[in-house]
């Protein structure tokens, strides 16, 4: 019996770490999450995967927080050697039966003039918004980025 106790804490615990699937539409927001900023900070970057099982190709156009003013959607790209970050204009998209991964160095999400500190361990509201699939509300886990690998 101890051991099926003991079991039951650990999932629990687990299920209140790990941010949960949200599925809208065809597809499904996995593991979303920012990380955590300094106080007075004015960006923070949020990052996630999405994965679209439909038969049609859909595009993340646009979200919005209850910790920032604005949301843009972003990408990394190399140019000579140097690293450019650059707003996408028409979205992002993702293509009918294939995962998008928002990661550091890659996709993500910038979170414009926060109107307070991401802080570690908070789970932070956001609603996304595709242009077939519609709206889906998320949460944000903050983690902290001082206990990230940076080495990707």
């Amino acid at each position: 019996m101890k051991y099926y106790l003991t079991c039951l804490f650990f999932v629990l615990l687990n299920n209140t770490v790990l941010a949960e699937p949200y599925k809208v539409g065809d597809l499904i927001v996995d593991s979303p999450y920012a990380r955590s900023t300094p106080p007075l900070a004015s960006v923070g970057g949020g990052f996630m995967t999405i994965i679209n099982n439909g038969s049609e190709d859909d595009t993340l156009i646009s979200g919005e927080t209850t910790f920032s003013e604005a949301f843009e959607i972003h990408e990394v790209s190399m140019a000579d050697g140097v690293m450019k970050m650059a707003e996408l204009d028409g979205g992002l998209l993702v293509p009918a039966g294939e995962t998008v991964e928002l990661k550091p160095g890659s996709y993500h999400l910038m979170f414009v003039t926060l109107t307070e500190q991401l802080k570690p361990e908070e789970r932070r509201k956001a609603t996304l918004v595709f242009k077939k699939a519609g709206e889906v509300e998320v949460e944000f886990v903050v983690r902290d980025i001082l206990k990230m690998n940076h080495s990707e």
